[in-house]
């Protein structure tokens, strides 16, 4: 039986040469699998049909959008997950579900490699192999790009020699990677960190130097899940979709930073995810009245571990799994409304309502119904404050007081 390769495919030139490439370097038939995160662009038929007529032996399309959603962002929202306190993930969590179906591809057409078109300098190659293997420790995974050296200079001689059915001129001066959860734009003027972006940097989102009349929107969330917007039932999807829509038209969610990569590089990275960031906020501020203090502190821990480990490419490790059940278990009781403002590049909550509050008025208010008993204030201090006050003490003693 002729061996087979299961090719991460996009439609676009590298991977559409890379068909014809990896079976003239291996003489391996090519399995052409593309999946669809919500990235835009041509439909799923228009580049099942481009593969075949490049030379795939078999095409593999999937509509992830829904399970992307789903089981990929929503764990991220529930994990607030940023890394760098900033980036919320936008490439990094489009690739394990890529991933899951390029091990199904393999499966299902006898294939025992996967290739995908990263290079030796980001960090989507850990992303993509430290997956495969995760799932499929028997495959062995190829990256064309810089394992068989093919430059785009090659790609575009390859791709006019074969009279391939793919536009060979138009070359976007940036790389940019995109879905649903929102968009990566970087290289080109940006590498040179004291540039600005232009205009034509961005996409999902508007001026917000020029925003329309504000909007105010009211999120319902339920365990820790969008499940309505202004009233109206959304799925995860829905959610993301109609709050980039909403967000985008604001300016909100656009950031711009110079990234720390797994590869040990400083990277400078233009994102835009309007509805991540808005649905972050509106989460983060809900978990705010219903998570317990302590509870909140530990969890922003780990949510900072988290988005890490998704960074770094470890979706699939036994830690990443451990925290999604802690994560998890905080979100029981995360549910009620929450209402922003979007307006000029920022969404602002400004009211909150749950029926699983921990937030109590009559102990809150200092106005007439204060059932707060301000006598247990003293003796609480003097315990809480104990220990500090026998090091001072001490210190004073030994004359290592602070000086004042």
């Amino acid at each position: 039986m002729t061996d087979r390769v299961v090719l991460a495919y996009s439609g676009g030139l590298d991977t559409s040469v890379a068909i014809g490439w990896i079976g003239e370097a291996t003489g391996a038939e090519v399995v052409a699998v593309a999946v669809d995160v919500g990235q835009g662009g041509e439909n799923l038929e228009t580049i099942r049909e481009r593969a075949l007529a490049c030379g795939a032996v078999e095409a593999y399309v999937a509509d992830a959008r829904d399970e992307f959603a789903a089981e990929y962002c929503m764990p991220a929202l529930a994990a607030n997950a940023l890394y760098m306190d900033r980036y919320p993930l936008v490439s990094a969590l489009s690739r394990p579900v890529i991933v899951k179906h390029l091990v199904r591809a393999a499966r299902q057409f006898g294939a025992g490699v996967v290739a995908h078109g990263c290079t030796g300098k980001g960090n989507d190659q850990v992303r993509f192999e430290v997956s495969i293997t995760s799932l499929a420790p028997d495959l062995r995974c190829l990256a064309p790009v810089r394992d068989l050296a093919l430059t785009r200079a090659a790609a575009i001689d390859y791709a006019e020699r074969k009279s391939l059915p793919i536009e060979t001129t138009k070359s976007s001066p940036f790389s940019i990677d995109q879905n649903v959860w929102g968009r990566a734009v970087e290289t080109g003027f940006l590498e040179d960190i004291w540039n600005g972006p232009t205009k034509d940097v961005y996409t999902y989102t508007d001026d917000p130097g020029f925003p329309p009349v504000e909007d105010e929107v009211v999120i319902q969330f339920s365990v820790g899940v969008p499940v309505s917007i202004d009233g109206l039932a959304v799925t995860p999807l829905q959610a993301i979709q109609e709050l980039n829509r909403r967000a985008g038209a604001q300016g909100v969610g656009r950031l711009d930073m110079v990234e720390d990569r797994l590869v040990g590089i400083k990277s400078r990275e233009v994102y835009e995810a309007p509805g991540a960031m808005a649905l972050i906020e509106a989460h983060r501020d809900l978990e705010g009245v219903t998570l317990e203090r302590e509870l909140a502190r530990f969890k922003r821990v780990v949510g900072g571990r988290w988005a890490e480990l998704v960074y770094d490419g470890l979706w699939f490790s036994p830690l990443k799994r451990a925290l999604d059940g802690f994560i998890a278990s905080t979100q029981e009781h995360v549910s009620g409304e929450i209402r922003m403002t979007l307006h000029g590049g920022r969404a602002v909550v400004t009211g909150r309502r749950s029926e699983t509050s921990l937030y109590d008025f009559n102990l809150a208010t200092y106005d007439e119904g204060d059932s707060y008993d301000q006598s247990n204030a003293r003796g609480f201090i003097e315990v809480f404050g104990m220990q500090s006050k026998l090091a001072a003490a001490r210190d004073a003693r030994l004359g290592r007081g602070t000086a004042l």
